[in-house]
């Protein structure tokens, strides 16, 4: 550890690894809100958050759980097409709250190809919500939709007990993961025309 009188002792979340704080100064210098993905064993949590002097304040956020309880989506909540969903249902809140452009936030996770944060962030693209950066590095369309999930289903589907390790889950729910594609395009739908009908009113 450094000593010394010009020493100066890194602010505790720095130390703790969960902020970078030169990083998170360019992003609320952008004078944008944030979009904070968070990944859980479990879930996919997306946030549009501003900061104030009392610290960041939420504006909406969307927990990919309420793709369940509000759509009945039946696939697995911290996947690709989940993650795309969160992000999709966070983007229409933020528009009903008039907000039209935010800046993507990923903390300290590894900003690799295809990610699950980048998902998220074409989500909020295609609700209207203008986010920059490249979109490259986002999962492409197809895997965005679960058709790698399908595609592998249907590999295991020639050998039931590895098929029913992997998949029952799915199945419990009342969803051949074979059909995780046409399901996605159906809570996608009911995403959109939803908010479509709220702006409506």
């Amino acid at each position: 550890m450094g000593k010394g009188a010009t020493y100066n002792v890194p602010y505790r979340r720095r130390r703790e690894g969960k902020t970078n704080y030169s990083l998170r100064k360019k992003l609320v210098s952008s004078g944008l809100p944030r979009i904070v993905v968070r990944k859980t064993g479990k879930y996919i949590i997306a946030q549009l958050v501003e900061p104030d002097v009392k610290g960041d304040r939420v504006i909406t956020s969307a927990h990919s759980s309420e793709l369940r309880k509000k759509y009945g989506y039946l696939g697995s909540l911290n996947s690709l097409p989940s993650s795309y969903l969160t992000g999709l249902l966070c983007g229409c809140k933020s528009l009903a709250s008039n907000v039209n452009e935010a800046v993507l936030d990923i903390g300290l996770q590894t900003p690799s190809k295809g990610a699950n944060v980048f998902a998220v962030a074409k989500g909020f693209l295609d609700a209207g919500v203008k986010v920059p950066f490249n979109e490259e590095v986002a999962p492409d369309d197809k895997r965005i939709m679960g058709t790698h999930i399908a595609e592998y289903a249907e590999k295991l589907s020639s050998n039931p007990e590895e098929y029913k390790k992997f998949f029952s889950s799915y199945n419990k729910r009342g969803l051949a993961p074979e059909k995780i594609a046409d399901h996605f395009v159906t809570i996608k739908e009911k995403i959109m025309s939803n908010f479509k009908k709220q702006s409506k009113k």
